[in-house]
């Protein structure tokens, strides 16, 4: 019903082109901190040998591999695993 009651509203309110086609969002969403370059050196970084010491990567060592190497100025081991969720490639 409320979905219904939105797009009759948006009807009356801005016609019939509004009312068939999607809302244009409110506010515009945030900037990628990977672009496709910045991904691709990510999935290089994490296919690579990892740090001595360390048997393998870590979302955190490869967040802070990237700031070190100047891809990006900041960004969260989350970003980097949700990253590498995407790719279907194996890090192994």
């Amino acid at each position: 019903m409320a979905t219904v009651e939105r797009v009759r509203q948006r009807f009356v309110e801005e016609g019939l082109e509004a009312a068939l086609g999607h809302k244009k969002p409110d506010r515009p969403s945030r900037q990628r901190k990977l672009d496709g370059r910045a991904e691709a050196r990510l999935i290089a970084l994490a296919c690579s040998v990892p740090p001595e010491g360390r048997t393998e990567w870590t979302m955190q060592l490869l967040a802070d591999q990237l700031v070190q190497l100047k891809v990006v100025d900041a960004v969260s081991d989350e970003t980097v695993r949700r990253v590498l969720k995407k790719t279907r490639s194996s890090r192994g």
